[in-house]
């Protein structure tokens, strides 16, 4: 069967590549330690399980969800929204249910994007922005994300033929892959500067929990006027552990989100209403302060293992403040591409090679802190090994 030439062009999606490379090196009786998916490992709370269980056993929820989803789980998003960053949002006009971030961005550029539209994109970034933006005939511009401007764009750099054709961008703070932080200040830079040329602004919050060392993220929606302008993507799949759960909202503007909402009533049929009355049970649950606070001193403790050992055999990075992702430049010159395949075939360790993120990640591989203490320690003694002999198997 031919597939259509859009499909055609597309390059592999990276965790399916490393899904595949995972379980071929297994297959092979590989005992691999997978530090190249972000999907936590630590389980979802107990009282958003447990409502899950009770609602599903209702039958109210057997038929199809509210479109914009349930007026609960809206209301739950706009009362978290107003508790953690002071901002006011109508849970009618301003909330609208996605199955998870990954979806709502994808439709969010089916949305707006028609063929030859730029839409901005930071390089490296989470792949969907570019490949969505290539299915839709939209043309993806890269907006650099480099360790000496604090992997945050320079938007003076675009040049002017691409804004005025740009419908779009996306910024994605507490960032993947870099794990670098978005101020205030970086986040009102982005909302003037869409506001003078037209664009809507995305930002991507999946992270938006996920920091350490006293750092707290912002969202770009207490910027001042950022409605006007801006949307937010928050996903209860990192801060909740509930990946597979796929839920989440997109939060701002309602004139886009109408517009969003209106592709997706012709597309999907919304989340099934016990799992978003389950989200709601984690968005307003007591205990989520001090769950949150335990599981970011958990990964924070994961991180300070992870790079005290890296630094200890030469590896170059910065210290992560947010996500749990470590970004970082091994020694030694070979492509990182050639780098990660060496590391999983050798040493068992599986790590997510930069370039895949987009040009912007040459050089670089991702690790993900999603693995017990234990096995981030043998991680690291078999990178350790490997380096310094070279031919080591497991």
């Amino acid at each position: 069967m031919r597939p259509a030439a859009r499909v055609t062009g597309l390059p592999p999606y990276l965790f399916a590549e490393l899904d595949r490379l995972r379980e071929e090196a297994r297959a092979r009786g590989v005992d691999v330690i997978d530090l190249g998916t972000g999907d936590p490992d630590l389980p979802t709370p107990v009282p958003v399980i447990e409502r899950l269980c009770l609602e599903a056993r209702d039958p109210a929820n057997h038929r199809y969800p509210a479109y914009r989803g349930s007026g609960r789980f809206r209301e739950a998003v706009a009362a978290y929204y107003r508790r953690r960053f002071r901002v006011e949002l109508d849970p009618d006009r301003e909330v609208l249910a996605v199955i998870g971030s990954k979806e709502g961005i994808a439709h969010l550029i089916w949305a707006l994007v028609d063929p030859g539209d730029y839409v901005l994109v930071p390089d490296p970034a989470y792949p969907v922005y570019h490949t969505q933006t290539l299915l839709a005939g939209g043309i993806p511009f890269a907006l650099p994300l480099r360790r000496d401007h604090g992997y945050f764009p320079d938007l003076t750099a675009v040049p002017d033929a691409v804004r005025e054709r740009a419908k779009l961008m996306f910024l994605n703070y507490p960032n993947n892959p870099t794990a670098g932080v978005a101020t205030q200040e970086q986040l009102a830079e982005a909302v003037k500067f869409v506001r003078r040329h037209d664009i809507l602004l995305c930002h991507d919050a999946a992270y938006v929990e996920m920091t350490y060392d006293g750092v707290v993220a912002p969202s770009v929606l207490e910027i001042p006027g950022a409605r006007e302008v801006a949307i937010e993507l928050y996903s209860l799949s990192k801060p909740f552990n509930m990946t597979g759960w796929r839920i989440g909202a997109a939060v701002g503007n309602a004139s886009a989100l109408g517009i969003l909402g209106r592709l997706k009533g012709h597309t999907d049929s919304g989340q099934f209403t016990a799992v978003q009355h389950a989200a709601v049970e984690a968005l307003t649950w007591k205990g989520a302060a001090a769950f949150l606070q335990e599981m970011n001193a958990i990964y924070a403790r994961r991180r300070d293992l992870v790079v005290g050992r890296l630094a200890s055999f030469g590896w170059d990075f910065d210290l992560p403040r947010g996500t749990f992702y470590v970004w970082a430049r091994p020694p030694g010159g070979l492509p990182v591409g050639e780098f990660a395949s060496r590391l999983l075939e050798d040493a068992g360790v599986l790590v997510a090679p930069g370039p895949a993120y987009g040009r912007g990640g040459e050089g670089y591989v991702r690790l993900a802190l999603c693995v017990a203490d234990a096995r981030l320690t043998q991680a690291m003694d078999r990178i350790a090994a490997w380096q310094a002999r070279g031919d080591l198997r497991f």
